[in-house]
């Protein structure tokens, strides 16, 4: 991917890893819009870095889709890259009773958002060129954690999308990427101080290293043995890493 003179909007880019790459982007002269619902969020990252833009978005709602989209196109006609960052992660109890609520929130936040973002914004970005559509998914698209399901199975269908979008725009002059990070020390799951995760900063220079390249799976070293799932083993070592996982969250 070309890092400089790009135009980007990142959605979820008021904090964890949707901050980071924006100001990472930005740092490096690219013209950077955030969006998300918190506006204070929004503003704190805007007042810590001039030049930098934002619009309220709420992704799991069409009609402020298509009013971003819009205003995107027309305020900032040179857009090529969309992040699709925006995600929300919660612990469900697949053995027991799945909160409704919980459910579709996170299938509309994590899936449908960016379907319809991507969907609201494609007819101009085919019109550019070397433009990019990148996907924030994790390592659970493909070892799914246990206690948190439902958010595990939007990343698996998240993954599955880029695949067949990633097919269907091979004549076109998009590329589409997917961001698989590992665990990292953001607000999701108040993972901010978890020993155990990578530490945002380490995370975001990493990502860049690859993202230089023409690699599409974006994944940093410490995330590879997760991709590289084991095929008919699956089901063994999807039960030995959820093991370990609760060990560690039980600690």
């Amino acid at each position: 991917m070309k890092l400089t003179g790009n135009t980007i909007f990142i959605t979820g880019g008021g904090s964890g890893i949707g901050r980071g790459l924006a100001e990472a982007f930005h740092r490096r002269g690219n013209k950077v819009i955030i969006s998300g619902r918190r506006r204070n969020h929004l503003d704190d990252v805007i007042a810590a870095n001039p030049g930098m833009a934002s619009i309220e978005l709420d992704i799991t709602d069409p009609s402020s889709i298509a009013r971003a989209a819009a205003q995107l196109i027309s305020d900032y006609p040179d857009l090529n890259v969309l992040i699709n960052n925006a995600g929300i992660m919660q612990p469900d109890d697949s053995a027991g009773h799945v909160d409704d609520a919980l459910m579709v929130s996170t299938i509309e936040t994590n899936l449908m958002g960016p379907v319809r973002m991507t969907a609201a914004l494609i007819d101009h970005l085919k019109s550019k060129q070397d433009a990019t559509v990148a996907y924030t998914s994790s390592v659970l698209a493909f070892v799914p954690l246990a206690f948190t399901a439902v958010y595990s199975s939007t990343k698996a269908a998240l993954h599955s999308y880029v695949l067949s979008q990633r097919f269907m725009l091979r004549d076109t002059s998009v590329r589409v990427l997917e961001i698989a990070p590992p665990w990292v020390r953001t607000d999701l799951m108040n993972s901010r101080e978890a020993e155990q995760a990578m530490q945002l900063d380490a995370f975001i220079e990493q990502m860049f290293d690859v993202l230089a390249t023409n690699e599409e799976e974006i994944l940093v070293d410490v995330a590879k043995p997760m991709r590289a799932n084991p095929g008919p083993d699956e089901h063994a070592f999807v039960g030995s890493f959820n093991a370990q996982m609760m060990e560690v969250f039980a600690g």
